[in-house]
């Protein structure tokens, strides 16, 4: 039993054991993993200034709010339709920049799952050829192409599931900003038609 455990192999060992599509699922899950948390922080910062802004009701000329505001003080006509397709154009830039790369880590989450899959299949063929040349009789003749196939699918969803946690925690947090955004432009709105 001791010597059982002691035999029983490492993670590293066991990772070798998924080959080369072990590797690239590993790959894909440390480059999705630093794209959330760059984008964490991107989402972070914006947050804050945002709260501060909101605050000190100072606003940067380069921001969003600082935008929206501008074109509101500079509004000095009777057509509401025109200040509103103004603050829509905003808008419609705020989006993206807060949405970038979270298509791509979803993408990342959905991928790893699938070359898991992928490894399986490769570890399966391996192991019925090693069927069809040397029959059942060693098993240990099989255990390679077994091995691999469970050690891809383990690893695609080791990667998918936290990255589609981050995906979702990030598009949570951009759309919480986005809709702070939309809730001035709305109050922007209703002070000109209070005015009128």
């Amino acid at each position: 039993l001791l010597t059982k455990l002691i035999d029983r192999d490492t993670w590293l060992e066991r990772i070798n054991a998924g080959g080369f599509v072990g590797y690239v699922i590993i790959i894909i899950l440390i480059l999705g993993l630093t794209m959330g948390a760059m984008r964490f922080k991107f989402l972070d910062e914006e947050s804050k200034s945002i709260t501060k802004e909101l605050e000190t009701n100072n606003f940067s000329n380069d921001s969003i709010l600082g935008k929206l505001n501008s074109v509101y003080s500079k509004y000095s006509g009777n057509n509401p339709e025109d200040l509103e397709s103004q603050l829509a154009d905003i808008l419609a830039t705020a989006t993206p920049p807060l949405e970038k790369t979270l298509s791509v880590i979803k993408l990342l989450a959905a991928v790893a799952p699938l070359l898991g899959l992928l490894g399986t299949v490769i570890g399966m063929i391996e192991t019925f050829q090693a069927i069809t040349l040397f029959g059942t009789g060693d098993p240990k003749l099989m255990a390679g192409g077994i091995s691999q196939a469970l050690v891809t699918t383990m690893l695609g969803l080791i990667a998918a599931v936290p990255l589609l946690f981050v995906h979702n925690i990030l598009d949570s947090r951009s759309r919480a900003i986005s809709q702070i955004y939309e809730e001035q432009a709305i109050g922007l709105l209703a002070l000109v038609s209070i005015k009128k």
